[in-house]
């Protein structure tokens, strides 16, 4: 199970608030391939067999189609299933029930459909074309589907205790890459914290940096060598997709005039394109500059090294990018 030792990891804060939940609230229970026995594809759910028991903790053959179908129903009938996909590039093969029936069904009857879907997503991990996908803008078009991108431990915590807790469906995208690489730096707090609000990390006065998940970590480091440059910029991570917290963006744009938006995931058609029409349709009169997006290339996510730095965006390119908006 997992402990909170004042330094807990993203990977953990996952864990926790999972485990609070379930303790708080008996109708939630997870379900996924390897959720128990093995104790989840990166260890997630370790030890939640045994504190739960089988009835709660689902393990599942390889049928996303099914397993997610079967949450549909299990929240019809008043439970609050978490459904766990190994990688979230499998999510693809439950595409029809996810929009078809969690994202819908509320609409068409009034009830409530109260499934949370935990994916690891995201490369650096030298894993390949099949496990490196970034699949938020699959889903961010759809009415009816919440989606949360935490970018720190903290975050990790309270954004997915308010998933669980929320009647709607939620896509809830973990970035493995950040799994055990960023450690909160003190106990994690519990408290939901509420889907929809976007949060100014780090304040500054030249331009502004809108991201999310793993560009946040990215964004402050790179922000924080810019200022030695006299270049301050301000790092705004948005933390939950859909609802987007767009007086939060329009705010520190209208103060900076300048913004670039970074994300992970391909350029053509990425999240990144709906922050940057958002902030030209609130901030037009205030930009000095043109919206500028930094993203990955419109490939398939390679496993070589060497590739794979080609195509998802690296500091020397986000670091130029900023630079070059900040002082045209």
């Amino acid at each position: 199970m997992p402990t909170d030792n004042g330094n807990a990891t993203y990977l953990d804060a996952v864990g926790l608030a999972l485990d609070a939940e379930m303790d708080r609230d008996p109708d939630v229970f997870i379900i996924g391939e390897d959720v128990g026995q093995f104790g989840g594809a990166f260890k997630v759910t370790k030890g939640f067999l045994e504190k739960f028991g089988a009835r709660r903790v689902v393990d599942t053959p390889i049928a996303e189609t099914g397993f997610t179908g079967l949450a549909a129903g299990a929240a019809l009938v008043g439970l609050r299933p978490v459904v766990e996909f190994q990688f979230a590039d499998f999510i693809s093969c439950a595409f029809d029930p996810i929009v078809n029936v969690l994202a819908r069904h509320h609409w068409r009857t009034g009830d409530p459909m109260p499934v949370t879907m935990r994916a690891p997503f995201g490369g650096r991990l030298r894993a390949g074309p099949t496990h490196s996908q970034s699949v938020e803008s699959y889903f961010a078009h759809v009415p009816g589907i919440k989606i949360v991108m935490p970018g720190t431990p903290e975050d990790a915590a309270g954004l997915l205790v308010s998933s669980i807790r929320d009647n709607n469906p939620t896509l809830y995208l973990e970035n493995k890459y950040l799994y055990r690489r960023l450690r909160a730096s003190g106990p994690i707090s519990l408290d939901p914290i509420p889907l929809g609000v976007a949060k100014v990390v780090r304040p500054g006065t030249d331009v502004t940096l809108v991201t999310y998940s793993a560009g946040v970590h990215q964004g402050v480091e790179i922000a924080d060598e810019l200022d030695k440059d006299g270049i301050s910029v301000e790092v705004v991570d948005v933390r939950t997709l859909v609802p987007l917290d767009v007086e939060t963006i329009a705010n520190s744009v209208r103060k900076t005039s300048r913004a670039v938006v970074l994300h992970e995931a391909a350029k053509r058609l990425g999240y990144g394109a709906e922050i940057a029409a958002t902030i030209q349709e609130e901030c037009f009169w205030h930009l000095d500059q043109p919206v500028v997006r930094i993203a990955a290339r419109n490939t398939p996510t390679p496993t070589s090294p060497p590739l794979e730095d080609a195509v998802i965006p690296q500091p020397t390119e986000i670091a130029e990018t900023l630079r070059k908006v900040a002082r045209a």
